[in-house]
Order: C-alpha cells, then sequence, then structure tokens
C-alpha cells in the first residue's frame, strides 16, 4: 500500500492504546507521541503534525464516549477524523461533463507524468469512456513512444509527432484530430521540462490558452515530500480549474509529506499513483484512505475491484453469488484465483480487508502469492469432474494429482482444506453484510 511504513507506526500506536488496561492521561499523551513521531519520520511538516495531534489530543481527554462506544473505540474514532481532515476531508472525484472533455497534465521533470497520463487514460477507459491522448512533450522525444507503448495494448490512440518542435501546435492539432474523432475524453501530455515552478506555470498557461482545457492536472512525485507545498501552491494560485496527482507513493517514505503539504494549500487532490502497473492509480478519498492506513480496510475499494472485473467479465454475477452463497467448486475456485491475480498484488487487495491491513509480514504475503500460484498447478492436474465434484476426491485421485503436478500429496490435502474452510467461512459471514454486498452487485434475487 502507499505509504505503509506510516500505516504501520500508526497501527502500532493505535494497538497500544487497544492493549492498555487503563485509558487515563498518560496513556493519551504516549499515544499521541507516537503519533507525532510516525508523522514526521513520513516528512510531514513539524508545524503541521503538532496542530493535527494537538487537536487529537484534546479531543481525546475532554470528549466522552457515544452510548455503546468505549474510550478507546472513541479516541481511534478521532484519530481517524482528524486524519481524514488533515489530508482533505472529502473525495473530490474528477468530472467528465462534456464531450470531450479536455484535460491538461502538467509538471516538473522526473515527476512521473507521462506514466500517470497513461494510468490516467486507463482509469477513465474502464469507466466507459472513450479516450484519446495527445503527447506535446517536444523536449523528450522517448514520451511519444512510452505512450503508444503503454496503451495501445488497450486500443487507446495517442496522436504526436516526435520530429515536431512546437508543443503548443501539437497540442492545438491533437485535440482538434480527437475532437473530429468523437472522443469523450482527451488528455493532453505537455512537455515537463522545467525543474522549477515559475517555468511549469508559464508553459501551463501558454497551452491553456491554445487547447482551453476544462481542467489542468499538476503531476506531483510523492517522493519530494513536504517539499510538494510550493509546487502545489504556486499552481493553485495561477489557475482556477487545477487538481492533483501525487505519484510514486508505493515506494517513498516521504508520500505522507507530500499528500500533507498538498492539502494544506487546499488544492484537490484527485488521484494517487500506488504502483507500477498501469491500473495502479488511485482516485484519493481521505476517508478510504486513511482507513487503510490505520488497518481498517476498505470494503468499497475492494467492491469496486471486484466490479470491474465484473466489468472485464473475468468474474460473472453468477460467480459471484456462488461465492457470497458458499455454493461453489474447485472450477469456480480457480476462475476466483485468475480474477485475483487481476486485481493487483495480494498485498494491495489484503489491505482493503479490515484487519489483515498489517498483520501479515511481507515473508508471509510473499509465500500466500507462491502458494496461490502452486493452487492453480495443482487444479490443472484435475480433471472436469474433480473440478465441479471435489467431493469425489479419494487418495488414489490426491496421489495421481500430486504426480501430475509435479508437488505433493500434502499440498493436495491442503488445497482441499483451504476450499472447505472458504465454504464454511462464506456459509457462516453476516447475513446483513452478504445482503449488502449482494445489494451492490444488483442480485435481485439474492435470497438470503
Amino acid at each position: 500500500m502507499a505509504l505503509e511504513k506510516l500505516g504501520k507506526a500508526l497501527n502500532s500506536a493505535l494497538k497500544k492504546l487497544a492493549r492498555s488496561k487503563t485509558v487515563d492521561e498518560a496513556t493519551i499523551k504516549e499515544v499521541v507521541r507516537d503519533i507525532q513521531r510516525a508523522l514526521i519520520q513520513a516528512d510531514v511538516n513539524v508545524r503541521l503534525v503538532l496542530q493535527l495531534t494537538k487537536t487529537i489530543e484534546k479531543r481525546a481527554l475532554e470528549e466522552e464516549p457515544p452510548a455503546g462506544a468505549s474510550k478507546k473505540e472513541h479516541i481511534i474514532q478521532i484519530v481517524y477524523e482528524e486524519l481524514t481532515k488533515f489530508l482533505g476531508k472529502e473525495a473530490k472525484p474528477l468530472e467528465i461533463k462534456e464531450k470531450p472533455t479536455v484535460l491538461l497534465t502538467v509538471g516538473i521533470q522526473g515527476s512521473g507524468k507521462t506514466t500517470s497520463v497513461a494510468k490516467l487514460a486507463r482509469h477513465l477507459q474502464k469507466r466507459g469512456y472513450k479516450v484519446g491522448v495527445v503527447c506535446s512533450d517536444t523536449w523528450r522525444p522517448g514520451a511519444y513512444y512510452q505512450l503508444k507503448q503503454l496503451l495501445e495494448p488497450y486500443g487507446i490512440e495517442v496522436s504526436g509527432d516526435p520530429e515536431e518542435k512546437d508543443a503548443v501546435k501539437l497540442a492545438r492539432e491533437g485535440v482538434e484530430y480527437f475532437r473530429e474523432k468523437g472522443v469523450d475524453v482527451i488528455i493532453v501530455d505537455s512537455a515537463g521540462r522545467h525543474k522549477e515552478e515559475s517555468g511549469l506555470i508559464e508553459e501551463m498557461k501558454e497551452i491553456s490558452r491554445a487547447i482551453k482545457p476544462h481542467e489542468v492536472i499538476l503531476v506531483i512525485d510523492g517522493t519530494i515530500g513536504q517539499q510538494a507545498y510550493n509546487q502545489a501552491l504556486a499552481f493553485k494560485e495561477a489557475t482556477p480549474i487545477g487538481s492533483i496527482i501525487v505519484t510514486k507513493l508505493d515506494g517513498s517514505a516521504k508520500g505522507g509529506g507530500a499528500l500533507s503539504a498538498v492539502a494544506a494549500t487546499g488544492a484537490p487532490i484527485k488521484f494517487i499513483g500506488v504502483g507500477e502497473r498501469i491500473d495502479d492509480l488511485e482516485a484519493f478519498d481521505p476517508k478510504r484512505f486513511v482507513s487503510r492506513l490505520l488497518g481498517m480496510g476498505d470494503i468499497e475499494g475492494l467492491l469496486e475491484k471486484l466490479e470491474e472485473l465484473q466489468k472485464q467479465q473475468a468474474v460473472s454475477e453468477e460467480d459471484l453469488e456462488k461465492f457470497l452463497k458458499g455454493k461453489f467448486n474447485l472450477k469456480d475456485m480457480y476462475a476466483q484465483l485468475e480474477a485475483m491475480q487481476k486485481m493487483g498484488p495480494l498485498k494491495q487487495v489484503l489491505q482493503m480487508i479490515p484487519g489483515l491491513g498489517y498483520s501479515l509480514p511481507d515473508d508471509a504475503v510473499r509465500v500466500g502469492e507462491e502458494k496461490l500460484r502452486r493452487y492453480r498447478i495443482i487444479m490443472d492436474s484435475m480433471t472436469e469432474e474433480e473440478l465441479e465434484h471435489p467431493e469425489i476426491i479419494n487418495y488414489s485421485r490426491i496421489k495421481r494429482i500430486a504426480r501430475g503436478s509435479g508437488t505433493s500429496t500434502a499440498e493436495v490435502r491442503e488445497l482441499l482444506n483451504q476450499y472447505n474452510q472458504m465454504k464454511k467461512m462464506f456459509k457462516s459471514m453476516d447475513k446483513r453484510k452478504l445482503a449488502k454486498m449482494a445489494k451492490r452487485f444488483n442480485f435481485g434475487g439474492f435470497g438470503i
């Protein structure tokens, strides 16, 4: 997950609170100090950290928990609420109101702008929009080929000319080309040749005059930490239609500093980059982000990933209904393992499940990914009948499956045990939660 180190440190502080026998002033002050330390190590501005933790401490000491909640639960809720406010409070989604909507992206050299353009194009395509991308980067000819390489597999067209030196001309002609083609969204990738804010702002204004974008998106490198404040502030003051993507949050210890610095300017963060894959761009929602950061999970995000798979026909409504009711066989389980691979790295998926966020060490996750791979190999050695009716698999069949898959009989039995445990788990899940999930997927006749 983005900011994993910060998340683990905050999670550790809250676990210390949960384990404490009494919740007195000393306990609260100790938890607040742990939160301060975690945020400062993530390069969050010290003044902002002190403001935040002072508010948390004041509320924790003065407020009485609501009916039905313990003091510990209320303090955790306070931490969640204040961190959410700290990072912008509400989600500010990208709105596509007109056809075509023109988006101009700008960014300091090395910010990850071109990759973010490809990720944004793919993100919008998955939501049903027809997207065209214009490369007006005359500074780095490789940008055009990079965009084509990233987007051609998904059928997203890129307009540009590596030989042309006039960025404004490329932008204007590219936008006109896609207008005539009738696309829903046109994303213009600008040059990104500047190393400071002033040059960047001038370039943005020049191209904006030519193409009149509906929105200008600044791409900020998350590894620069609290230095992001100056970029975001200069950008916010220069355009009333600006929003921000913060990149490289998956591998940076300073990502918390970058996010909080941008949020402090009031500039809206709309997306965050959380990995290297083209699908690793997330719409930024402070509530859901903080929920994952604190190890509380993100069920909404998990359901969205499942919905995406459903749209791609990687998972059908019938498959999901079988799983939610606990009425599935090994053939269904195999299809789900394949679908899981499309959801992204196992660690990202686990962090969306409440309670699992930081409970599994990295080694355990790696072992888990290897096991899932071996489970698929084992199932490849089963007959159609065995996949559809696992109950017929006796010891002689287990030996044959192990030989055919190059695994041991113990591993085959382990797979069968996991399958049976999964069925039991889904059958015993809270029926109200299942009904809510079913409603989310429009299972009209879901008899729970």
